[in-house]
């Protein structure tokens, strides 16, 4: 809840109409768009190359991130 985290949103809002929203349009129906969010973010996350991260998606450098940082949990057998 900070300026910051409102520029993020504002960004990725811009920078998602300017390349699913406006080159589509006109979306004959919400079904249309609904879809085009899904397949957009669905890239976005998974396929995108983020040169910031070393140009490897944001979910796999996730994936990467958790299995280093994740300490093993112990479990007893009694």
């Amino acid at each position: 809840g900070d300026a910051y985290d409102n520029a993020l949103m504002e960004s990725t809002i811009g920078l998602f109409k300017t390349e699913v929203i406006k080159p589509q349009r006109p979306w004959r129906s919400l079904a249309q768009v609904e879809l085009a969010t899904a397949e957009w973010t669905d890239w976005y996350n998974h396929t995108r190359l983020h040169g910031e991260i070393g140009h490897i998606p944001p979910a796999e450098y996730e994936a990467n991130h958790y299995l280093t940082t994740t300490k093993p949990q112990l479990t007893t057998n009694i």
